[in-house]
């Protein structure tokens, strides 16, 4: 249960209880039964992440690129990156940020693709996991605890064999 790390060991054990009990998807699809969602490609993803930007962070600089990637959670152990290239262009020095999402998020709920997105943004104020980067991630979505839990969830799911249950048919 890698995904779960860092959470009590209470925790570790009732997902331990779901997982030997095959409940845990269960409970997933309990808690979330509408999957999907119309975010299925990267224009879309631009889209949606700038609308989200342009409601919690105005001020913050422009994002040049927006996609999915599916190599990311193979090579980089990451689900979503964000990046800042400075190049010089004439005198002046220019910024260009990236995101990445890795593209399992165009197969779970949009409240899932939400978190990966906030938590993104939110570097773009916050470098580190500290508490400002999570009061930051907070306030753009009220319930990120709870959201990042389930997502690891799903994750730990994924990790012991379990099914994609949120897939689209012909695509698990």
């Amino acid at each position: 249960m890698k995904y779960l790390a860092g959470y009590p060991a209470s925790l570790q054990a009732q997902v331990a209880e779901l997982m030997a009990a095959d409940k845990l998807g269960a409970l997933l699809c309990q808690r979330y039964p509408q999957p999907s969602h119309d975010v299925q490609t990267d224009h879309a993803l631009y889209v949606y992440v700038n609308e989200l930007k342009g409601e919690y962070m105005r001020k913050a600089g422009p994002l040049s690129k927006v996609m999915f990637d599916s190599k990311l959670h193979v090579i980089r152990n990451a689900l979503g990156t964000h990046t800042t290239v400075s190049r010089v262009q004439g005198g002046k020095l220019k910024a260009k940020r990236e995101i990445r999402v890795a593209s399992l998020f165009k197969e779970v709920p949009l409240d899932l693709l939400r978190m990966i997105v906030v938590h993104e943004l939110a570097h773009m104020k916050e470098r580190d996991h500290d508490k400002a980067f999570y009061a930051l991630c907070t306030y753009m979505a009220p319930d990120y605890p709870r959201l990042e839990l389930d997502l690891r969830l799903y994750l730990t799911h994924l990790d012991s064999g379990g099914a994609r249950f949120w897939a689209p048919k012909g695509r698990s």
